[in-house]
């Protein structure tokens, strides 16, 4: 569920009014995501001719102080014709609002869907959409710490503690077995930029095997490029479960990735352990939403021991079998 905060029809239509859209015609609550509020608005268009919008209300889990960073980013690769949405300014040019009591803004709306089972083909395009992202990025002057990285990984274990065990026996002695090993080999050195940093398939949004638009950047922060590839990995070349392997998706994904931007011979090699750095922020978060979820709230718990899995088989795996061949 993603619709924390009710906003009401009339509500709505006097927010509209700030706005050179037209009058509301529809709103319908968006199930999907768990960080914020949003809604699908329809309005009849400042022509007229009708005109969909993406409203969102920024719930606690987001800092206001940081929204001005994601606005200027998505100006910046908008201007560097990335596929991504602009933020709405009102009639005044403002684009933070207030709204039901939470800071909100009105979005772009882009069209497509998010695929749950991504072909070859999908995943070489959204390679090649990140790989434009991360070219674009390296203009952008704006800088935000990584809250969830390795700092954050000790953070929420400590947080989880014992009631690691409680998900699965043994499961708080290989998340610290984890985190003493990455500690020791985390590839820092490595060039940064500001990346996405949560490339799932239900942030692309896909028209055919093209992508027609990369949404929610709330995570975006600066932190290794390669790092944002690892990511991206793990979330579209295995089963939903972390069970199954798909090396046609991955391999797919990094030579799209390779065409777009490339990766040098040193990030290939750090693949590996950035991918078990990724599986590890992703088990963590899930860890901890899961054990602080109150009985019977509307939240669907995601399994953390998804990410574990993918964890092994980063750790356990051939590199040329997880990414393709390596680069020239």
């Amino acid at each position: 569920m993603a619709v924390y905060t009710q906003v009401p029809a009339e509500v709505l239509a006097d927010f509209l009014k700030r706005y050179d859209v037209g009058t509301l015609r529809a709103a319908k609550g968006i199930a999907e995501g768990v960080e914020n509020s949003n809604y699908l608005v329809d309005t009849s268009g400042a022509d007229g001719a009708g005109a969909r919008f993406i409203l969102t209300l920024y719930e606690k889990r987001v800092d206001v102080n940081d929204l001005p960073f994601f606005f200027a980013l998505l100006d910046h690769l908008a201007q560097q014709g990335c596929p991504v949405p602009r933020f709405i300014p009102d009639r005044s040019g403002a684009v933070l609002q207030e709204l039901c009591g939470r800071p909100a803004c009105l979005i772009e709306f882009l069209s497509g869907v998010s695929v749950t089972e991504p072909t070859p083909a999908q995943a070489r395009s959204a390679g090649a959409a990140l790989g434009q992202l991360h070219r674009a990025a390296e203009g952008f002057p704006g800088t935000r710490a990584n809250a969830l990285g390795p700092g954050g990984w000790h953070r929420l274990a400590e947080a989880c503690g014992a009631h690691l065990d409680d998900i699965a026996p043994g499961l708080h002695a290989r998340v610290r077995d984890e985190l003493t090993f990455l500690d020791a080999h985390w590839p820092e050195a490595l060039d940064h930029i500001v990346i996405h940093a949560d490339l799932f398939p239900d942030n692309v949004l896909m028209q055919g095997d093209a992508v027609g638009g990369l949404i929610d950047f709330y995570f975006s922060c600066t932190d290794i490029r390669a790092y944002d590839v690892a990511i991206t990995h793990g979330a579209w070349c295995f089963s939903p479960d972390g069970r199954t392997f798909r090396p046609d998706v991955a391999h797919a994904l990094i030579a799209g990735y390779g065409a777009a931007h490339g990766l040098t011979a040193a990030e290939y090699a750090a693949l590996p352990i950035l991918g078990r750095g990724a599986a590890l922020r992703f088990l963590l978060t899930r860890a901890y939403d899961w054990i602080n979820t109150p009985p019977g709230a509307l939240v669907t718990r995601k399994d953390p021991l998804a990410y574990l899995r993918r964890l092994e088989t980063y750790a356990s795996g051939d590199p040329a079998t997880l990414f393709g061949p390596a680069p020239a």
